[in-house]
C-alpha cells in the first residue's frame, strides 16, 4: 500500500484548514529532545507534561510506570495524547538503554546538582530529559546513569518546582534555543508522512469503515 496514496485518500475526508494546520505544526515538531517521566504519582502532572511537549513541539514522550501504573489524565492533557507519541516502560533502566541506543544523552533534571544551569546546556546532541516523582525526584538508577545533570536557576527560598512547571520551563528555553540554532532538528520526511497519516486517521469519524473502502 502506497503511503502517499493512502494519505491522499484520507485527506479527502478532512478540511483544507485541517491539512494546513498539520503541515504547520509538523514543520515545528522535533525528536531532537524527548521527555522521560519516571513514576509520577499524580495523573494530572503526567498529563500536563505531555501537554507541554505538544505545546513546545516535542514529538515523543517516554513514560516509566513501574510503581504507580498508567497515569495519563485525558482531561488535563486536553487531547495532547493524540498528537504526541508516548512509549511505556515498566523499568527505568530499560528506558535509559533504549534511548541511549537511539543516540540520546541522558539528562537528569534535578535541583540538587548545579553541574549545568539551564542557560548553559549544550543542545548539540539529542537529549532525553528525565523528570522524577513529586516528593523524591529521580531514582538512583537514573541518577547513576545520567550523562549530565540539569538545573533551573532559582533565587527564592523555594528549592524546587512542581514537575509540570519544571518541564514547561525547560522545554520552552531549550526549544527556543534549538530553533535559533543551525542543528538539523526537524522531523525527517518519512516521519512527517507517517504523522500526517496518523493524525488524519485520528481526525476522521468511523475511520475503520473509511479504511475498508480504500
Amino acid at each position: 500500500m502506497s503511503k502517499l496514496k493512502l494519505l491522499s485518500y484520507l485527506e479527502s475526508f478532512v478540511t483544507q484548514e485541517r491539512k494546513q494546520k498539520f503541515n504547520h505544526i509538523l514543520a515545528q515538531r522535533t525528536k531532537h529532545f524527548t521527555v522521560a517521566i519516571e513514576d509520577i504519582y499524580q495523573a494530572h502532572n503526567t498529563s500536563a507534561v505531555i501537554r507541554s511537549c505538544d505545546v513546545f513541539g516535542v514529538q515523543e514522550v517516554q513514560l516509566i510506570e513501574k510503581r504507580f501504573g498508567k497515569k495519563v489524565d485525558k482531561q488535563i492533557a486536553m487531547g495532547a495524547e493524540k498528537w504526541v507519541d508516548t512509549f511505556r516502560y515498566d523499568d527505568s533502566l530499560n528506558c535509559i538503554n533504549t534511548l541511549k541506543k537511539q543516540g540520546y544523552k541522558i539528562v537528569a533534571t534535578t535541583p540538587h546538582d548545579d553541574s549545568c544551569m539551564l542557560d548553559d546546556f549544550d543542545i548539540t546532541q539529542p537529549a532525553a530529559l528525565f523528570f522524577g516523582t513529586e516528593r523524591l525526584g529521580l531514582s538512583q538508577e537514573v541518577m547513576s546513569n545520567a550523562d549530565v545533570f540539569l538545573k533551573i536557576p532559582m533565587v527564592g527560598f523555594t528549592e524546587s518546582l512542581n514537575i509540570s512547571v519544571s518541564a514547561a520551563i525547560i522545554l520552552q528555553v531549550l526549544t527556543v534555543k534549538l530553533r535559533k540554532s543551525d542543528i538539523n532538528w526537524q522531523l525527517k520526511p518519512d516521519e512527517i508522512l507517517d504523522k500526517k497519516i496518523d493524525w488524519t486517521k485520528k481526525s476522521i469519524r468511523s475511520v475503520d469503515d473509511v479504511l475498508k473502502r480504500f
